[in-house]
């Protein structure tokens, strides 16, 4: 490991487990499970604490809505022991797009790859 590495594993958050967060896990953490992103959720010996530990950028949105529920304690069981029965009318979970090309913009926007022709206003002009 290099000192960048070393440095970035101590200072930076955002981008994966610090050495600190590390340090806490290997001493009190306990394996759950893991999802399709490779995020993997600990808890504590107890029980009482849960955590997860991104695979790569520390972005909240990330989580599916199986393992929010456990983490914030709504579901006793992981979804890796007891499933989460998904409806039929339900959406595949999706990460929080905003600030990122794939981001939502209405018809009219500025930022549309594609603008749309608006025919339900006209622009307003003095007279």
């Amino acid at each position: 490991m290099s000192i960048g590495d070393f440095l970035k594993r101590v200072f930076i958050w955002w981008d994966g487990q610090t050495l600190g967060t590390q340090l806490f896990t290997w001493r009190y953490g306990e394996k759950v499970g893991e999802d399709e992103q490779g995020n993997i959720f600990y808890r504590s010996h107890d029980g009482k604490r849960r955590w997860v530990i991104y695979n790569g950028e520390v972005e909240a949105s990330r989580v599916s809505p199986d393992w929010h529920g456990w983490l914030h304690h709504t579901f006793d069981a992981p979804p890796t022991d007891k499933p989460f029965r998904h409806r039929s009318w339900e959406k595949p979970h999706q990460e929080n797009l905003t600030g990122t090309p794939l981001a939502y913009a209405p018809a009219g926007s500025i930022r549309r790859v594609e603008p749309v022709e608006r025919r339900d206003y006209e622009a307003w002009s003095p007279e």
